[in-house]
Formats: C-alpha cells, structure tokens, sequence
C-alpha cells in the first residue's frame, strides 16, 4: 500500500541505461518534498509497459538507451494514453537535439552536465505544464521563429532525420555499421540505406568522407 503522504507527491519514472545516473537520479528527487521516483527501466520496450502501468506525471528519458531510440520512445508515449509528461535528460548537445526531442513530444530538454538544481526546476516546470530549454537554447529558437529561419536548411546536419543523426553521431563515437544495427535494433542493410542517404544529404562522396564528417563533427560538438 503506497503511504498516504506519497500519494501527494509527484511521480517520476526514470528511462536510462545507466544504472550510477538512475541512482543518482532517485536519490535527487526523492529528497524533494513534493516529488518521488514510481519506477526506473534501462529499456525502452520495458518502459512503455511500465510507465502504463506506474501511471507517472513525468518521465524523464535519455535519448540514447542499448536497445532502442530515446525519439521512438518519445513518439510512442506521446500516441499512448499515460498522460505522462516527457522530459529528456541526455549527455548530447541542446543546440543539436532539443528542438528535435520537442518534436517528437518532449516537454523539456536538459543536459546531464547541468546542476542538480536545474534538473530539479526543469521536473517542476514541466510538472506545470510549461516547456524546459536553457536560457540560450530557448532564444535561438526564438529568433529563428521569428526571422521565419525555423526550417532553414544552412546547416547540413540540420537536414538529417532523427534517426539519421543517431547514426551519424554513432559514427562519429567510432561505431561501426554492425555495432550500430545492434544498438538500434535493425539490420545492417538498413544502417547501410541510412549511411547512403546521410551521405547524400550531406554531400560526401565516400564511406571514409561520411566518417571523417562523423567524427569532426562530434568533437567539434564536444569541444563547446
């Protein structure tokens, strides 16, 4: 039986494959008065189920999970009845993924590397149905909404689907094509159409040029 205090508190899931940040997490929200921590999977498959049934306020997902895409995930708890709020936590850069995870559904965006104080503020704005961004991501988005560049194509990377920027910045961590069919769940021939149509997009003539563009583009990403 859940005590009748907790039953005030806000629920949060946890969605990471990496059991120090679930640990980490728990032990960050649970200290908060108004918050607790329902359930926690390193599975995406696991934790549409489990989210169903937890039936949390807010389910904090990091976009990089062993078994699946954090986006497919997040497009899935959108279409589905459990009224869960997403908001991503992740190691990737804001500038690159954030507006991307709003699309797919996400309610807020914040970087593992931040304080644990604006973890805990971006749970509670999202808990009061706002949006979570940093301060500078939040602007870019704004000027480019404004000056009508919101869908500007000038950045080449910008052009690649979710799942074509998974693979790419896959790529640039030095995993190959069979590490990443392994990690995303598909065949190597669908990585290999993936490579194909990345290399298109981005104009590279060669597996060796895409790698290269892989690669500097995430230490470049790093380097900020």
């Amino acid at each position: 039986m859940i005590p009748a205090a907790d039953k005030q508190k806000k629920r949060i899931f946890l969605v990471d494959d990496h059991p120090l940040v679930r640990e980490w997490l728990t032990n960050l929200i649970n200290q908060q008065p108004d918050l607790t921590v329902c359930g926690e999977t390193d599975s995406a498959p696991r934790a549409l189920e489990a989210i169903a049934l937890a039936r949390p306020d807010v389910a904090i997902v990091d976009l990089s999970l062993k078994d699946s895409s954090g986006f497919d995930l997040i497009k899935n708890l959108k279409q589905s009845e459990t009224g869960a709020a997403v908001l991503v936590l992740s190691m990737h850069d804001e500038a690159h993924y954030a507006e991307r995870a709003l699309r797919a559904g996400a309610r807020g965006y914040v970087m593992k590397r931040e304080t644990t104080k604006k973890v805990i503020t971006a749970i509670r704005r999202v808990l009061e149905g706002k949006l979570y961004l940093s301060d500078t991501i939040a602007e870019a988005m704004t000027v480019r909404l404004v000056s009508g560049t919101a869908n500007a194509t000038s950045f080449p990377v910008e052009q690649l689907s979710d799942r074509e920027l998974e693979v790419f910045e896959m790529l640039g961590r030095g995993l190959g094509t069979r590490q990443i069919a392994e990690t995303l769940r598909v065949s190597v021939k669908t990585i290999q159409a993936y490579c194909a149509r990345i290399k298109e997009k981005l104009n590279v003539g060669s597996a060796t040029e895409l790698l290269r563009e892989a690669i500097r583009w995430n230490e470049a990403r790093h380097q900020r």
